[in-house]
């Protein structure tokens, strides 16, 4: 009994974060600098896009044993390895005019810099309507309206 209870604690730290059993829909991001869509849970079925941008924010929908449906910013769906996924809390700047990165969460602060459409970054302590937003060395607070990767009324500590 000891060494099976031994044996599934290695093998649930050896796992990948995403690989943890979560309730979709959640949050994630892509782990790896190419990582292929298919559209079914399995590597017999065909791929259909190439992600190659790590970090990039996407929404699960489905989970199916090694496998998650998700969804990207654009809305397509398809099916990925979960290895290729990560728990680390991105987010993208959405379409349209740049975005103000405030030095606190309060549109009265100063605007520390402005983030163009589909800049990803980092995010960590989401809260009433901002998000600390991390992209390289800079950083600073975005509202949540002006990014996907967080739900409306989420909070992220």
């Amino acid at each position: 009994m000891r060494n099976g209870v031994v044996a599934a604690l290695i093998l649930s730290l050896a796992a990948p974060a995403a690989a943890q059993d979560k309730k979709p829909p959640y949050w994630a991001s892509i782990a790896s600098g190419e990582a292929m869509m298919r559209t079914g849970p399995g590597r017999n079925y065909p791929g259909v896009w190439l992600y190659k941008r790590r970090d990039l924010p996407i929404r699960v929908i489905k989970t199916y044993p090694n496998w998650r449906m998700i969804e990207d910013p654009e809305g397509t769906q398809g099916w990925m390895l979960v290895s290729l996924l990560s728990d680390r809390r991105t987010a993208i700047v959405k379409p349209g005019e740049p975005r103000p990165i405030y030095t606190k969460a309060d549109a009265a602060s100063r605007v520390r810099y402005h983030a163009e459409q589909n800049v990803v970054g980092r995010i960590e302590h989401c809260g009433n309507g901002w998000c600390h937003f991390t992209v390289g060395k800079r950083e600073g607070y975005i509202r949540t309206s002006d990014i996907w990767g967080i739900s409306d009324g989420e909070v992220v500590d």
